[in-house]
């Protein structure tokens, strides 16, 4: 199954005192979506940003944004999420009882809806609930910080998940042109990318590499 390879701009590896700046670099340069990790400092130990900034730049891009929701009781926080303009809402299935219920909440809100798994969670812990979402990120480090290196064993879950799910397959984690082609050629399509992205010389360059 051929799918069109998209690449996330990861704003967690951007500078957050010219975050406005950073966004229109990388969307001149035709990143397909925003990615926004939201951190809670409990299910992780970092802490990040709230549905203010994501509010803020709703205001400066028309891009989609994909908010990653890496924090405890994801349930509570859909409605400001929501109204604060996210397209794609992504929530831990280690962090919920009833997977059906948020995602019948996120699909009311007229969002499309996420599910990640950490390194060592298996493709099996979501496979009931393939069939209701529109995507499924896999991580390919632990999650918390940027900057961390990839995670190989995320190679095969790719590969496992994609003989049984259709929807689109996101890989987040130290993704950068070394191990871009691996990831696609194991069925993902949707390439989060952060500080390979904003470290990078030419942003251009860096997102025309991921896509080969």
């Amino acid at each position: 199954m051929d799918k069109k390879i998209l690449v996330a701009s990861s704003l967690l590896s951007a500078d957050f005192a010219n975050l406005e700046r950073d966004i229109k670099k990388v969307q001149a340069a035709g990143v397909d979506w925003l990615h926004i990790d939201v951190m809670d400092g409990h299910f992780v130990p970092n802490i990040t940003i709230g549905p203010v900034v994501v509010k803020s730049i709703k205001k400066v891009s028309d891009l989609p944004l994909d908010v990653h929701l890496m924090i405890k009781d994801p349930q509570k926080y859909i409605d400001p999420f929501v109204e604060a303009g996210s397209d794609i809402i992504t929530f831990h299935i280690e962090t919920v009882k009833d997977p059906e219920g948020i995602i019948r909440l996120i699909k009311n809100s007229g969002k499309k809806v996420g599910v990640s798994i950490k390194p060592k969670t298996k493709v099996a812990s979501i496979q009931p609930i393939l069939d209701k979402v529109d995507l499924v990120l896999i991580m390919s480090v632990e999650p918390g910080f940027g900057g961390q290196g990839f995670i190989e064993s995320a190679v095969p879950k790719i590969q496992e998940l994609r003989k049984i799910y259709t929807g689109n397959i996101s890989v987040d984690g130290g993704i950068n042109d070394k191990n871009a082609g691996m990831v696609i050629q194991a069925g993902a399509n949707v390439l989060v990318a952060g500080n390979y992205v904003f470290s990078s010389k030419d942003v251009n360059d860096a997102i025309r590499r991921l896509r080969k």
